[in-house]
């Protein structure tokens, strides 16, 4: 049994979407169960709706939910102890649940997870882990937006944590892994980023397969399992992919309703475009992960509908059942022992 936190506040629409979304996903895994965060009078009404998600799960009736557009400090200093937000990371850091899910103010998320679980030893930093869509199925993206900047040692431990999250979600054994630069030549970027790919070709990492620079159209070819950047231009990144995707299915749109042709035309290509559909749908794809700190902290997107919900549940469930902090700790510890000089008959 994979037991959920769930922030039934966070998000815009709050627990008249996230509450659908939990019995989505119950309804694909019946090995869920949830514990619930929310406002009591706010909730009760949505939850009688769904009496199997009702029995499966325990409620929590909290003081207070976090603003949408509260600053991460505010957030912290009101909410801390008695938020929904924050009640849902410290079950996992009291072993309540196995993850927490939220769609609330993603600033508020990642001050509250690292103030309540902390990060990891040997990382500075956690980074947001963003599953991709591409030709080729799907890739992991980190960081999208946790911190600004990240020196040559933060991207090593970026490569090592979105190689361990594509080994539990993926499945594969040895994952390719990439750094995000502005040209695939060794002497191109940033001093930062020539140096992460110095460590990265020297550390010979069993656990992944480090394939050099890869370029911004990669993202979408899938040339890599994991692409490794900072946070800075990896938001940039996810935010210019998410308004493109949503510009092309307007294109679209207008295309085929413009004349009666193109109208009939559709309707003899439905099949292929509700294909294309799918494809672009950003609620398939939703739910960044928190990497990098004692806990697994899953954050959905705060405008995600009843299946978007879903899908950010279904991440955790699988991070969870998959064990993404084991492997993420025994690679950390592998890679750190190899730095280790070795001990002499003096220290010994």
């Amino acid at each position: 049994m994979i037991r959920i936190s769930l922030d039934l506040m966070g998000g815009d629409f709050g627990p008249q979407v996230v509450i659908p979304g939990a019995a989505k996903a119950l309804d694909r895994h019946p090995d869920i169960s949830f514990v619930f965060y929310g406002l009591k009078e706010q909730c009760d009404p949505v939850l009688a709706k769904f009496p199997k998600l009702k029995e499966k799960s325990i409620f929590h009736d909290c003081e207070l939910a976090v603003a949408m557009d509260e600053k991460p400090s505010q957030a912290l200093r009101r909410g801390r102890y008695i938020s929904t937000m924050w009640r849902s990371i410290e079950a996992v850091k009291t072993g309540d649940a196995d993850v927490a899910v939220s769609a609330g103010n993603t600033g508020a998320l990642m001050a509250m997870a690292k103030f309540c679980l902390r990060t990891m030893a040997n990382i500075e930093r956690p980074a947001i882990a963003a599953i991709w869509p591409t030709l080729k199925g799907e890739s992991i993206v980190l960081d999208v937006g946790a911190t600004i900047g990240a020196d040559a040692q933060q991207l090593m431990d970026f490569a090592l944590m979105g190689g361990a999250m594509a080994r539990a979600l993926f499945e594969v054994e040895r994952p390719t892994v990439g750094l995000l630069n502005v040209g695939v030549e060794e002497m191109k970027g940033q001093e930062e980023v020539k140096e992460a790919g110095r460590l990265l070709r020297e550390a010979n990492i069993d656990s992944l397969e480090y394939s050099g620079f890869v370029e911004g159209n990669d993202l979408g070819k899938g040339t890599v399992d994991v692409v490794v950047t900072e946070g800075f231009s990896g938001n940039i990144a996810l935010k210019t992919a998410e308004g493109t995707a949503k510009q092309i299915g307007e294109y679209l749109r207008a295309a085929m309703s413009r004349t009666l042709l193109a109208r009939i035309g559709y309707l003899f290509a439905k099949s292929a475009f509700d294909m294309l559909r799918e494809k672009l749908d950003p609620s398939k794809v939703n739910g960044g992960v928190f990497l990098g700190l004692n806990g697994i902290v899953i954050k959905s997107h705060g405008g995600a509908n009843a299946e978007g919900i879903a899908a950010a549940i279904e991440v955790g469930y699988d991070m969870a059942k998959n064990g993404l902090n084991q492997k993420i700790e025994n690679d950390l510890k592998k890679y750190h022992a190899k730095r280790l000089p070795p001990m002499g008959p003096e220290a010994a």
